[in-house]
């Protein structure tokens, strides 16, 4: 079966994990782990982390393999933790949470699930 995706190299501000959310760094060309529910999230990193500085391969679209930062249902609207893990977009009445995609798998805690990348925004 055939995956197909679109990957594009940054250069990492920060340390970056593999198979977590990052977002737009602080200059064109370079990404940050994403932190919080209203990051401007771009895409995923592969299976491969980054150091500081090092170049780093981010999927932004398609499916990708992304750690859970708690418990998936598949077909949930993903955004991040602080980690930079996916967890399910439930955002308060009037706040926006910033999706990056829509699950396909379900699971737990610290599970490699999937997200079908589709960035966009959720308001409460």
């Amino acid at each position: 079966m055939s995956n197909t995706t679109l990957v594009r190299n940054f250069k990492a501000e920060a340390a970056i994990a593999a198979f977590t959310i990052v977002k737009l760094g602080t200059a064109d060309g370079q990404v940050l782990p994403a932190a919080a529910v209203a990051d401007k999230t771009l895409g995923v990193s592969t299976d491969i982390a980054a150091a500081i500085n090092e170049r780093c391969d981010v999927i932004l679209s398609g499916i990708a393999d992304v750690i859970y930062g708690g418990a998936v249902t598949r077909g949930d609207l993903l955004t991040t933790d602080a980690s930079g893990r996916a967890v399910v977009a439930a955002p308060a009445a009037g706040v926006n949470n910033r999706i990056i995609g829509v699950a396909v798998v379900s699971g737990v805690l610290n599970d490699v699930g999937q997200v079908q990348i589709s960035q966009g925004m959720l308001q409460g």
